[in-house]
């Protein structure tokens, strides 16, 4: 049996969708369970019970600091372990990202997953192009963003989980294995443009005070999305791979059409 962590997030639910119109059993984990989900919390290691689990499709377990993080994943590892799962699939960050504020997090699992004798495959996923486009800010002349006319290879979350219940579906061809799973360079002026309007660029320092005056974001997330910036601004996260195409066997969806339709959705006088 197929099982799916973090089964009440986006890019889980979308892979538990994505396999279930492939009919392909799957069971969904998550803290706060439905019906016929199974509860799993990762800061609780008596919660996680993977019997009759045999590959695990591990979905990172961000939106914390390197060390719960990385303790979150050790945890699902150790059951993974103790249950006899035989495969792990690990949703990770993409090659070009070491350069980000949470990729230490993201290598060290995939050091723990190599490490635990289970067989694994490392889905290294590109940033969102929802993200990107989320990450505009609207203003009286348009939007701006401190990413200047830096490119990202950035995808659509929906390629990502469809490569994901590609892969669980048949672990065995992808033993060993570590995908590269990226778009094809979009900029924010791009963006911009396919919104019919002007794009201006913000100085890192002021993107980081607008962040820190924030008061949603948790204490961890300024540093994060600043690092986003400026890996975006300076081109580092532009790199492409054939991977995802492959993975799929289709073209990849625009992420110029998802950015563009998410910061559309974002603006203050959308219906």
């Amino acid at each position: 049996m197929i099982m799916v962590t973090g089964a009440n997030g986006q890019l889980a639910s979308l892979t538990l969708q994505e396999l279930a119109e492939r009919h392909v059993p799957a069971l969904g984990g998550t803290r706060s369970p439905a019906e016929g989900q199974r509860r799993l919390d990762f800061d609780d290691p008596t919660s996680l019970d993977l019997t009759g689990v045999s590959t695990l499709v591990l979905v990172s377990a961000g939106y914390a600091e390197d060390d719960q993080v990385i303790t979150r994943h050790q945890a699902a590892l150790d059951a993974a372990v103790r249950n006899g799962v035989s495969h792990v699939v690990y949703t990770s960050l993409a090659g070009d990202g070491d350069h980000l504020g949470f990729a230490l997090a993201h290598r060290a699992t995939e050091q723990l997953i190599k490490g635990s004798g289970i067989g694994w495959t490392v889905l290294r996923n590109g940033l969102y192009a929802e993200l990107f486009g989320a990450l505009l800010t609207w203003t009286a002349d348009g939007v701006e963003s401190a990413f200047g006319d830096g490119a990202l290879a950035a995808v659509a979350r929906a390629d990502l989980a469809a490569a994901a219940a590609v892969v669980a579906s048949n672990p065995t061809a992808h033993a060993g294995k570590t995908y590269d799973l990226v778009g094809e360079p979009i900029t924010a002026v791009d963006i911009a443009e396919s919104l019919g309007v002007a794009h201006r660029t913000i100085g890192l320092r002021e993107y980081r005070a607008q962040l820190l005056a924030d008061g949603t974001l948790l204490p961890f997330q300024p540093p994060m999305l600043a690092s986003i910036a400026s890996s975006v601004r300076h081109g580092f996260l532009r790199t492409t791979s054939p991977d995802l195409a492959q993975l799929l066997g289709r073209p990849l969806t625009d992420p110029l059409t998802v950015a563009t339709d998410t910061a559309a959705a974002m603006r203050p006088d959308a219906s």
